[in-house]
């Protein structure tokens, strides 16, 4: 077959004053051929002729137009889901090897015949306009803090115009974290874009209502900003883009970063943030100049943040308890029976009495978890020693593994007083220091001494001096006896006769053959 680099050869011999016969050897052409693309002046692929025909039969033109009737009614069908159908209705009728054959003509009527497939349309940004935010899981880097697995989340703010980004950690998707989030991106820009959207987060839209608005909480926040409120549809993800790349490149600078780190591994959530925010500083260097045509066309921030937590009315019950958010915890049993007001952050919950701040709690994470303080209920415990073993929550009473091994010791050599004992040593690390009590079970356990309240007050008033935990120090081991163990001959002749000995045993497959040296 003739190809065009030869005809071109052969037209560039004739334009150089050869002959018919001369150019087309110089193109490896018979010269009949030749006298052809000269007359026709086009090349060999100017003039192939497309391939209409087929070459086979074609296995499913008997029953393509039943095929084509189920695309109709229904266009989602799968190829493979047709042809399970065909070998059911046309029994041996067709092989598995021909599912191919099939997939290629419902492609192609996809294409020719099917219907009108979504068009996504690019859009102009325009600066200052509009900004967009998201949570997006962490836990997958692996970023551990104290050899613990940091589990998190990061709320993540981009400007679509500039792509300035930033972040603020969090551990869900709640109204909390959103507000915290987005209140940090506002005053460290110094201004509020015109609109913000987001998708169907249920921090933000009340996905539970038929017209599935805003959430009230949130409509005040944008309010309180004096910025537009959007939302995606349902299932489009597409259409919060700019935030969801975004995900996806911070997340790959962050794990690109720990890799030339060489470690996953901080020393705590500060160390952790800071190694965030140097990565965000680098990412945005390179976005200042149409950063600065955004912040030109901010709007001016309200004079004062808004509050970034959940008020939450509380009746403190007879356990001392409180219930927010489907997660219990213990207060000061001094606010049994009375009424407190819960702040709800994303982290943490502040419990307010009479317009006073009384507890600081950590916030529990999930739901129907509970968090109990044992120097929240020690001093009725004390007095009711026989509620302690039943108690619903009395994990939670064991600060330390060296209260619990206390407790366990208790249980053995003074059974029927071993919770009024353990109450009362409890009590004492409530009313001293827990720390100390707990060096002090430390000592009493490891010298098998009796395990008793008096004891532990003995130590922890200092009456008896506590010895500190007892350094292990390991000392390098040489391995060059290991090398002279091989030369000794005596040695080497003992391991021998000792594989001989053990013939099912674990030097069954040594031989000499398997060490050099000479004796």
């Amino acid at each position: 077959m003739v190809t065009d680099r030869q005809v071109k050869r052969f037209r560039k011999g004739l334009s150089l004053g050869l002959t018919l016969q001369q150019a087309a050897d110089k193109a490896n052409m018979d010269e009949k051929t030749a006298r052809k693309y000269r007359q026709i002046g086009k090349l060999p692929s100017e003039v192939a002729v497309t391939h209409t025909w087929r070459t086979r039969p074609d296995t499913f033109e008997e029953v393509w137009e039943e095929v084509r009737q189920q695309l109709e009614v229904s266009p989602g069908l799968q190829a493979k889901t047709l042809f399970e159908w065909l070998k059911r209705t046309y029994p041996g009728r067709f092989q598995d090897g021909q599912l191919r054959t099939l997939q290629r003509r419902v492609k192609v009527w996809r294409a020719t015949e099917g219907p009108a497939k979504e068009v996504f349309f690019d859009q102009v940004h325009h600066p200052g306009r509009l900004c967009a935010s998201d949570f997006t899981h962490m836990t997958s880097l692996g970023v551990t803090i104290g050899g613990q697995l940091f589990e998190h989340m990061v709320y993540h703010f981009v400007l679509t115009y500039s792509n300035w980004e930033t972040e603020t950690i969090c551990f869900s998707e709640s109204f909390e974290s959103l507000s915290e989030g987005l209140q940090n991106a506002f005053w460290e820009l110094g201004g509020v874009p015109e609109r913000h959207r987001s998708d169907r987060m249920s921090s933000a839209v009340n996905n539970l209502s038929q017209k599935k608005d805003f959430t009230d909480r949130y409509a005040a926040l944008m309010k309180h900003y004096g910025v537009v409120m959007e939302k995606i549809q349902a299932g489009k993800a597409n259409e919060n883009g700019d935030v969801e790349q975004s995900h996806r490149r911070f997340k790959e600078a962050v794990d690109q970063a720990l890799m030339l780190r060489g470690s996953r591994e901080f020393e705590s959530r500060e160390a952790y943030a800071k190694f965030l925010r140097e990565i965000r500083y680098q990412r945005n260097a390179g976005r200042q100049k149409r950063l600065a045509e955004e912040v030109r066309l901010l709007r001016r921030l309200p004079e004062r943040r808004r509050e970034s937590y959940k008020r939450v009315p509380a009746k403190v019950g007879i356990g001392s308890l409180i219930h927010v958010d489907r997660n219990t915890y213990s207060v000061n049993s001094r606010l049994v029976g009375e009424r407190v007001h819960v702040r709800v952050y994303a982290e943490h919950l502040e419990v307010w009495y009479a317009q006073k701040l009384v507890e600081r709690l950590p916030r529990l994470r999930g739901r129907n978890k509970h968090r109990i303080n044992y120097r929240h209920v020690i001093d009725w415990l004390v007095r009711k020693p026989g509620a302690f073993e039943n108690y619903r929550y009395r994990e939670e009473l064991f600060p330390t593994s060296w209260f619990r091994m206390a407790y366990d010791a208790l249980r053995e050599s003074r059974a029927e007083r071993a919770d009024k004992e353990y109450l009362q040593i409890l009590h004492l690390a409530a009313q001293q220091s827990e720390s100390a009590v707990d060096e002090a079970l430390r000592v009493l356990l490891a010298g098998d001494r009796v395990i008793e309240a008096d004891s532990v007050k003995l130590l922890v008033d200092r009456e008896e001096e506590i010895p500190a935990v007892t350094e292990v120090t390991v000392e390098e081991f040489d391995l060059s006896h290991f090398d002279n163990l091989f030369h000794d001959k005596e040695v080497w002749d003992g391991f021998q006769d000792g594989c001989e000995r053990d013939v099912d045993g674990p030097f069954a497959s040594v031989a000499p053959a398997d060490v050099s040296g000479e004796f």
